[in-house]
This record gives C-alpha cells, sequence and structure tokens, in this order.
C-alpha cells in the first residue's frame, strides 16, 4: 500500500527556518509531480510549491524567495526547506503527490500533515 509519511515540522521564531520532508513508500512505479500544501486555522488548503519529476518547481507568490521545493526521485521523497519564516507562514503543511503504483492507477496522494508554527 503506498503512503506519504512526512516530519520535519515545529515551533520557530519568526526569520527562522526549518526544513519539511516527505517520503512515499509502498509498492511505487513512479512518482509525477510532488508538493506541499498548507492549511492555517480557519482557512483553506492552499498550494505551497510543486515540483515536477524533471525538476521544474513553481511557488506561490507569498513564499517566493523563502521557500524552496526539491526531491529525490532514487528516493522518493521530497522536501521543503522554509526560510526567513513569518507568523502568517503558521499552518499545518501536507506533502501531496501523484503516484503510479505497480499494480492499479495512478491518483493523487496526501501525507498525513505536520504543524508548523511561527511564534515569538
Amino acid at each position: 500500500q503506498v503512503q506519504l509519511v512526512s516530519s520535519g515540522g515545529g515551533l520557530v521564531q519568526p526569520g527562522g527556518s526549518l526544513r519539511l520532508s516527505c517520503g512515499a513508500s509502498g509498492s511505487i512505479f513512479s512518482i509525477r509531480s510532488m508538493a506541499w500544501y498548507r492549511q492555517a486555522p480557519g482557512k483553506q488548503r492552499e498550494l505551497v510549491a510543486t515540483i515536477t519529476r524533471g525538476g521544474s518547481t513553481n511557488y506561490a507568490d507569498s513564499v517566493k524567495g523563502r521557500f524552496t521545493i526539491s526531491r529525490d526521485n532514487a528516493k522518493n521523497t521530497v522536501s521543503l526547506q522554509m526560510n526567513s519564516l513569518r507568523p502568517e507562514d503558521t499552518a499545518v503543511y501536507y506533502c501531496n503527490a501523484d503516484i503510479t503504483p505497480r499494480s492499479g492507477s495512478s491518483r493523487n496522494y496526501w501525507g498525513q500533515g505536520t504543524q508548523v508554527t511561527v511564534s515569538s
């Protein structure tokens, strides 16, 4: 069974940095796009960053120049380096991936979410 497991959240002061990681496990044939989303209290889930298998990236305007998404295709992992964090970055962060398992059709998968809190 394919699953995504994320880690790396926590409490950080404004201006600080955190690195989130997410790994896909199970019987995987291939992974196309991977992404990070976030959801703040009382708000809708929003896209933070995406990365294709070839490494092309896209970012929400609110995180451009501060966050960097990367992936390791050999390890089936995606990471999000977050610098210059602001209180408004506080949210639960979710990894997301389009995965084709060795048996079955491709579909979209979500990680369990990891809390990021930016506060002094």
